[in-house]
């Protein structure tokens, strides 16, 4: 029997740079498709066969207009399921209690929480907005589909070359990686402010490795660390600086796992390239993007056709 794989879309956040609007929610395609349609398309041509979206229940309705609904119709053909989870500012560990003041949900790692309950099988979690191309869909999905329980702290990543993620409209934060020999990771270092330049990147003044490998929140896990993000999420309140804008993030989290020896994490390197709405300008990039793509038969212009 095929090993059964979800593809976990965080959707729950509105983009503070990009001016206004769901940026995920974005027209970028030739007919009206969004960046998660192709990433959507990408996992079930890779073998996915769930497809969870995180929301937030006030975006319900203008996120199943804009895809949920046309994704629904078309999974149904595939016999791929559906569910949807809702990260949620109040959602918190028995006994903690909301601070007053805060305003926004607690991060990367509160939204794939919310999926406690519908993950029982490894799973690759995305950004919604994030266009990864198609191998990492396919080298994850090679790596989860060898999971067995006695495998449930051996986990995956996509490591994109950082000069393949960069944007021309500003800085980019990004996690790059350092690995063993092995193709391990050993440590992700939350990098800010990288900007491109003329002979490649530099981050406050000081180089950046173009060719390092970087993680863009394209996870392969497994249903055993949901039990570790629940205990991270209590530990993360113990030890909460500042409450109103602290946040719980995966890539943090799974770095901790590492420091601590209790998981292995494959950084599995892909050569395609990244893009995604960073900045409103980026969004012109985007829509050419993917026009080349169906240009070069990436893509059918009828997207969901060929598979």
């Amino acid at each position: 029997m095929t090993q059964k794989t979800s593809l976990v879309i965080m959707a729950a956040g509105i983009g503070s740079r990009f001016g206004g609007g769901i940026k995920q929610l974005a027209p970028v395609g030739p007919n009206g498709e969004i960046i998660m349609d192709y990433s959507i398309h990408d996992a079930i041509e890779a073998g996915f066969n769930k497809i969870i979206f995180i929301i937030r229940k006030d975006i319900e309705e203008a996120f199943k207009e804009a895809i949920g609904n046309r994704i629904e119709a078309v999974a149904a053909k595939l016999n791929v399921e559906i569910a949807y989870a809702y990260q949620a500012l109040d959602a918190l560990p028995d006994g903690i209690t909301c601070p007053e003041g805060r305003s926004k949900p607690w991060g990367t790692g509160q939204a794939v929480l919310a999926c406690k309950g519908i993950i029982k099988e490894p799973f690759i979690v995305i950004n919604a907005d994030d266009y990864y191309g198609k191998q990492a869909y396919k080298d994850i999905h090679a790596f989860l589909e060898n999971y067995t329980p006695e495998k449930g702290n051996d986990y995956c990543m996509a490591g994109f070359i950082l000069k393949n993620t960069l944007s021309d409209n500003g800085v980019v934060t990004r996690g790059i990686c350092e690995k063993n020999d092995e193709g391990y990771l050993t440590n992700v270092v939350e990098t800010s402010n990288i900007k491109k330049t003329a002979d490649g990147a530099e981050a406050d003044g000081k180089v950046i490795d173009v060719n390092s490998n970087v993680s863009m929140n394209m996870w392969g896990l497994t249903p055993e660390y949901m039990d570790l993000l629940e205990t991270g999420f209590v530990e993360f309140f113990e030890n909460l600086a500042d409450p109103l804008k602290g946040e719980y993030l995966l890539p943090i989290h799974i770095g901790q796992l590492l420091q601590e020896g209790k998981v292995t994490v494959k950084c599995l390197e892909t050569n395609d390239h990244w893009f995604g709405v960073t900045y409103k300008e980026d969004k012109d990039v985007v829509i050419q993007g993917f026009k080349d793509l169906i240009a070069q038969g990436v893509y059918s212009a009828d997207l969901f056709s060929d598979l």
